[in-house]
């Protein structure tokens, strides 16, 4: 009996095995041709530049070409590190990076759980569809709508809001202190809309038991979002911390170029990282030391993503990404 059974285990596999998996994928050949798309954007985006890295060791220069240019060691990561702006950058990149996760991931789950308390059907999907408009907006739209905004003499806080109130115009591309607050609702209103739908349809997945029963219970509104919704839906804000720690290094070029229109009045309040970079090598034109700068955030942003994940981990391991 036992030979028989080491015999059946031992038995190579039948050729037939092969035709069975092509038989199982081509059942499912629609399905494979739905995942192919994203799956070229993952490889063509962010897998095949990752051969271009040894490109931030290197001196290039279009006479030798990528492969013939000289190896500097780390000579091009010099440029950040014994910049004078190098503090400021950093913590300008860091806070706002911060700053907006709290505030729009707080803003996405309240919008989120109150359109899903509205009871008509086809208010909130007219709401979704209101929310996430300014998400497909270019910033160098969303910068020409804030300079209707904030221009110096024609602009609609100027020219009616603070003349109806009787205030001075303020010139504010200049006024640095306004700045923090000013991008924290821009990049608000761009991105809230597409945060509040993806929770909208994490809500969605909830058992509508669950809630039933708290009514039987005598359970409020309030106590069932805090009991109920948020307890739930918290697996999926988790998940999007951790990947948001990934960019905590790294910025919005368009919000911090684009809308303050590059004043340099205002560097000390919205120059990051990205906008230094540019601005700097945009005179020295160096490729070597763009992509220094590129792998630095890349290697800082994936060392936070694994203590962010560690940390959850230590807390609660069932949330925890990986």
């Amino acid at each position: 009996m036992r030979e028989g059974i080491g015999t059946q285990a031992s038995r190579p596999v039948r050729p037939g095995a092969p035709h069975r998996w092509f038989r199982t994928f081509w059942k499912s050949r629609f399905l494979t041709l739905l995942l192919l798309p994203p799956v070229l954007v993952i490889l063509l985006n962010n897998y095949l530049p990752i051969f271009g890295v040894f490109i931030a060791f290197k001196n290039v220069n279009f006479i030798d070409g990528i492969f013939g240019s000289p190896w500097v060691g780390f000579k091009n990561f010099e440029f950040l590190f014994d910049s004078g702006s190098v503090w400021r950058i950093t913590r300008n990149t860091v806070s706002y990076s911060l700053v907006f996760m709290i505030v729009n991931t707080t803003l996405s789950v309240a919008l989120a759980i109150a359109i899903n308390e509205v009871r008509a059907r086809w208010l909130p999907k007219a709401y979704q569809s209101f929310l996430i408009l300014p998400n497909f907006l270019s910033m160098v739209v969303v910068s020409y709508l804030v300079y209707a905004f904030l221009h110096p003499t024609h602009g609609f806080v100027n020219a009616t809001l603070l003349r109806w109130i009787g205030e001075d115009p303020v010139f504010w591309y200049t006024a640095k202190e306004f700045w923090p607050y000013i991008l924290v609702l821009v990049n608000a209103w761009k991105g809230v809309g597409i945060g509040a739908v993806i929770y909208i349809a994490a809500i969605a997945g909830i058992d509508p038991e669950y809630y039933e029963a708290a009514v039987i219970d005598g359970a409020t509104k309030w106590k069932q979002t805090l009991h109920i919704t948020l307890p739930m839906i918290q697996p999926v804000i988790i998940i999007f911390t951790i990947l948001s720690m990934g960019s905590m290094f790294s910025s919005d070029f368009g919000l911090f170029y684009q809308v303050p229109l590059d004043s340099g009045a205002l560097y000390p309040v919205t120059d990051t990282v990205d906008t230094y970079v540019y601005r700097v090598l945009l005179r020295l034109n160096d490729i070597g030391m763009s992509s220094a700068a590129a792998l630095v955030q890349s290697v800082l942003g994936f060392l936070m993503v694994l203590a962010t994940n560690w940390t959850v981990r230590k807390i609660d391991e069932e949330q925890a990404l990986f």
